[in-house]
């Protein structure tokens, strides 16, 4: 208190959650001050010196965009299409150089190091590489290599024949209908607002721009591919954007992508979202709640996780 500060509890690691280290660096640089003055009253045996404090710095620096990015695939609207475009952009943050660097370039490099291992075959998975493709946000725009970028494109392809053949196969008695829209100009997307202002966001904006692509010729014969190519040729759409509004207004354009991309967006990132769901269950199951039927229990968890959105 006669500092000004308000009081806060200290954060302690725990092995099994990597940002926990994140969160316990972050609450002892914020109190640095607190902890420094109460050190030099009590003649503390060990304390931090100036440098070690200012490498506590460094590293929860280069630690924030891991933070950030672990925060964002662990939302519930997050989906399989985010996979690449967050690694390229860990990969991006961790290449840079610069020159409050010093003391920690060895802690990038490594860093870099463990994300080229881990996900060095991200990019040969066609459940995230169709999912890119699909997210308007970022089509094929974060691909490393052309390489990559044909074969995720092959293999949408695939999947698109694949959506049309059943399509025509259950609708063969119905008109095809948009199939003559596909070359309307592209309605505006209702805009979800942000949060708070991502700090990465500048480095998404920058690899959009390098990879931004002249709008090609249409040769493809079947519809198919015709809306494939106008989807690729089209600018992205900002990353505040919600994808699946994107693909709710362009439905008539692009009937057999809307089908394909239904599929591949409901792909979640991470375990997180079911591991939450049975956090719900047990919660909602309690000693003093023993008596509630299993379809109670289910109707409560339902509610419980769409209730928000029925009420949109």
């Amino acid at each position: 208190m006669e500092l000004n500060m308000s009081p806060k509890r200290l954060i302690q690691d725990v092995r099994t959650r990597w940002n926990s280290t994140y969160y316990m660096i972050k609450t002892l640089t914020e109190q640095k001050r607190a902890l420094c003055a109460y050190s030099a009253e009590y003649d503390l045996p060990a304390t931090l010196s100036a440098h070690q404090w200012g490498l506590l710095e460094k590293v929860l620096t280069a630690l924030a965009p891991f933070e950030e990015l672990t925060k964002e695939v662990s939302a519930s609207s997050s989906s399989a299409s985010d996979v690449i475009p967050i690694v390229c952009v860990l990969k991006r943050v961790l290449s840079r150089e610069n020159e409050a660097d010093d003391g920690i370039k060895k802690m990038k490099g490594t860093l870099l190091e463990a994300v080229n291992r881990r996900f060095r075959d991200v990019e040969s998975e066609p459940l995230y590489t169709v999912a890119t493709l699909l997210d308007p946000r970022y089509k094929d725009r974060y691909f490393t290599s052309v390489e990559t970028s044909k074969q995720a494109k092959d293999a949408l392809m695939a999947e698109v024949r694949k959506m049309e053949f059943l399509r025509t196969t259950l609708n063969s008695s119905e008109p095809a209908e948009g199939t003559s829209a596909v070359l309307e100009p592209a309605k505006k997307t209702p805009r979800v607002e942000s949060s708070s202002q991502s700090r990465l966001e500048s480095v998404f904006d920058e690899i959009l721009k390098e990879n931004t692509q002249d709008p090609v010729p249409q040769l493809a014969t079947t519809s198919a591919r015709i809306e494939v190519q106008t989807y690729l040729s089209e600018p992205t759409i900002q990353c505040s954007d919600n994808p699946l509004l994107y693909w709710q207004a362009n439905k008539l354009r692009f009937p057999t992508l809307v089908s394909t991309a239904a599929k591949f967006l409901c792909a979640p990132t991470t375990s997180i979202e079911s591991e939450r769901l049975f956090s719900t269950a047990s919660i909602i199951i309690d000693e003093r709640r023993s008596r509630l039927t299993a379809e109670k229990v289910e109707m409560l968890i339902f509610l419980k996780k769409n209730l928000t959105l029925m009420l949109k």
